[in-house]
């Protein structure tokens, strides 16, 4: 394959986050090198490639590494790809036209578990704000300091959803959960009770400091469980207030790799105290070919607008409307996450 315009890439790749309105000591990096590499002699630059000494130019580190590289190869790169896949438009805008897309939210918490308001006032803000559904999500019984629900509480949520859908329609509630990802990796509620919901989300909220071996393994026997539908906020990082908390470490590209084996969504998490993934994690789950859940992880009626943060980092990123599971109706998602037990 024949080698591309290296210059010509790093260039458009500048320009692209000029656009976006990114940090300008990130459009400079790529401006700076570009220029650099106007000034070297004739071959050095498919030597230094070959024999791996690009690191040794000044201000080259291992995202323009990686582009050089992939652009030498012939290949677009992986960085300009995802910037181009925002149509060249600022993230914001890209991001308002994705949010527009969606159909409703995937993970909303009531005041059955730490909640602050009640499973109606929930659904009536959702419908306020245009969603057609959302999916009820509060928590598993093992994170008790979030008052989650025994199995028994959560059967008569199941009734109470009921009831409220006989009232609201054509809005819907989607049963689901959110249950933990116990160190094992197993789901902490029975296969019998989830079985019975529409969409089962799953997050890690203990142990977030393991190594990333068991980690990853953890998370990967999380989404081969049939059972689970989507990874939330993968991470589990906080990045505002009190509860600062650095990301978990796993094997991301096996991890991914797992998720789109499987069909699994993977949670963009749009709470300003977590933006879960980060953006080069997020990335490289797009480049994996996973599809994702845009959701707003509200725990009171005005948080459920907080999903516009994440759809402008998906945009950044490159996530394609068509690979976001709410974007779809009610019915075409249940079927997709029925389809996973239906494979297990």
């Amino acid at each position: 394959m024949a080698a591309r315009d290296v210059v010509a890439d790093l260039k458009r790749i500048a320009f692209l986050l000029e656009v976006a309105h990114e940090p300008g000591y990130r459009v400079q990096a790529f401006r700076r090198v570009a220029a650099q590499l106007t000034r070297l002699p004739d071959g050095e630059l498919l030597v230094r490639a070959t024999s791996g000494t690009l690191r040794e130019l000044p201000g080259v580190g291992e995202v323009l590494e990686r582009t050089i590289l992939e652009s030498i190869n012939g290949e677009e790169p992986v960085y300009l790809r995802r910037l181009e896949a925002a149509g060249g438009r600022p993230s914001a805008e890209a991001g308002a036209e994705l949010c527009a897309a969606l159909r409703g939210d995937c993970h909303v918490h009531s005041d059955w578990s730490d909640g602050g308001s009640d499973i109606r006032e929930m659904a009536a803000a959702a419908a306020e704000l245009g969603h057609a559904y959302i999916v009820l999500s509060d928590h598993s019984p093992r994170l008790t300091v979030a008052n989650g629900l025994s199995t028994e509480r959560l059967l008569a949520q199941l009734e109470e959803v009921a009831r409220l859908n006989a009232e609201l329609a054509p809005f819907r509630i989607l049963t689901g959960i959110e249950v933990d990802i116990l160190p094992d990796g197993s789901l902490d509620q029975t296969d019998a009770i989830l079985s019975r919901l529409d969409v089962v989300v799953g997050s890690v909220h203990s142990e977030l400091r393991m190594p990333s071996a068991p980690m990853t393994r953890r998370l990967v026997t999380a989404l081969a469980n049939p059972r689970l539908d989507i990874l939330g906020h993968i991470t589990g990082r906080m990045v505002t207030g009190k509860r600062h908390r650095p990301p978990s470490e796993f094997d991301a590209e096996i991890v991914f790799a797992a998720a789109a084996r499987f069909d699994k969504a993977v949670e963009i998490n749009s709470r300003p105290e977590r933006l879960d993934p980060p953006k080069r994690i997020l990335r490289l789950a797009v480049e994996a070919g996973c599809r994702f859940a845009i959701d707003s992880d509200a725990h009171a009626p005005g948080q459920l607008a907080w999903q516009p943060f994440g759809c402008e980092r998906a945009a950044l990123c490159g996530v394609p409307a068509s690979s976001v599971v709410n974007t779809s109706a009610a019915d075409a998602l249940v079927t997709w996450a029925s389809a996973h037990e239906a494979a297990g």
